[in-house]
C-alpha cells in the first residue's frame, strides 16, 4: 500500500512540475521589414516585458518576406513596408481575415556619408547625376518597396533617366544604408527613419511628399498562424506604448 501511494504522489509531483511549462506561452514569429529593425525591436521588448510571450523578428525585405510566406515559412504576424506587398499575400489568401491593418508611415530620404560637403536641394530636375560624379546611387533591390518609392519620386522629378545606370541595388533598404555608411556610395536613396538610427549617415534632403505615393506600412495575421497571442500583439502595435516607441524612432501613425 505505501508503494502505491508513493506512485500517486510521483505522478502528481511530476503533472504539477509539468503545468508551468504547458502553461508557457508559444513565441511569436513576426516577418517585418528591414526598416522597422531598431524601432520593432524596442516594441517587442516592450511587449514581452508587458507580459507577452518571446518574440521571435526576422527582418528582410518585405518583397523576400512576402514569398516566404507564399511558400509556406511559419510566420505568425506579417508587416510589410508598403501596401502592394500586403496585398500580393492576402490575394492568395494567406492573410486572415480582417486581421489586416495600416500601421504607420514614413518619409523618403537621400543620404549621404557624415563627413560629406554633398549640397542638393531636392526638386525637379535637381543635379543629382552630377553630385554623383563617378560614384554609385545606393538603393534597395528594384521589387524592395523602398526602392519602388525612390525610382518614383526620382521619375517624378525628372532625374531618374540621369542616374537610372548608377544604381547600385542592395538587397534591402539596411543594405543600400550601409553602402553609404561604409563609404562605398556617396549617396543613397533610403528612409528617414533609417538614417536616423545610423551615426554615419546625414540626411542631405527629403523627398517631397508629392513625389511618390504614401509610404505605408501595413501588418497582418498570416492565416496558418494558431498562436493566439498573435491578435495580442497585433493590439500592441496598434497601442499607446508602441505608438510612442515609433515616434521615438521617427515613425508617423497611419490611423
Amino acid at each position: 500500500m505505501p508503494s502505491v501511494w508513493i506512485r500517486l504522489l510521483a505522478m502528481v509531483a511530476v503533472l504539477f512540475a509539468a503545468a508551468p511549462a504547458a502553461a508557457q506561452p508559444r513565441e511569436l514569429t513576426v516577418f517585418a521589414a528591414a526598416s522597422l529593425k531598431d524601432a520593432l525591436d524596442a516594441v517587442d521588448a516592450a511587449f514581452v516585458k508587458a507580459g507577452g510571450p518571446a518574440v521571435k523578428a526576422s527582418f528582410a525585405a518585405s518583397s523576400t518576406l512576402a514569398r516566404q510566406i507564399e511558400q509556406g515559412a511559419p510566420a505568425d504576424v506579417f508587416v510589410s513596408a508598403d501596401s502592394a506587398w500586403m496585398d500580393y499575400v492576402a490575394d492568395r489568401r494567406l492573410l486572415k481575415a480582417r486581421s489586416r491593418t495600416d500601421l504607420l508611415t514614413n518619409k523618403l530620404a537621400l543620404i549621404a556619408p557624415a563627413g560629406s560637403n554633398a549640397r542638393l536641394t531636392i526638386r525637379r530636375g535637381f543635379p543629382l547625376a552630377q553630385a554623383l560624379g563617378d560614384g554609385r546611387l545606393a538603393m534597395a533591390g528594384p521589387d524592395v518597396p523602398a526602392s519602388r518609392y525612390g525610382k518614383t519620386a526620382l521619375e517624378t522629378l525628372g532625374v531618374w533617366s540621369a542616374v537610372q545606370a548608377k544604381a547600385a541595388y542592395g538587397e534591402n533598404v539596411r543594405a543600400a544604408l550601409n553602402f553609404v555608411a561604409r563609404g562605398e556610395a556617396p549617396l543613397g536613396v533610403v528612409y528617414d527613419t533609417d538614417a536616423m538610427v545610423e551615426p554615419r549617415v546625414r540626411i542631405v534632403g527629403l523627398f517631397p511628399a508629392s513625389s511618390h505615393p504614401p509610404i505605408v506600412y501595413p501588418a497582418a495575421i498570416v492565416a496558418r498562424s494558431d498562436n493566439p497571442a498573435a491578435q495580442r500583439y497585433l493590439a500592441f502595435l496598434k497601442g499607446p506604448q508602441a505608438a510612442a516607441i515609433f515616434r521615438r524612432y521617427g515613425f508617423g501613425l497611419a490611423r
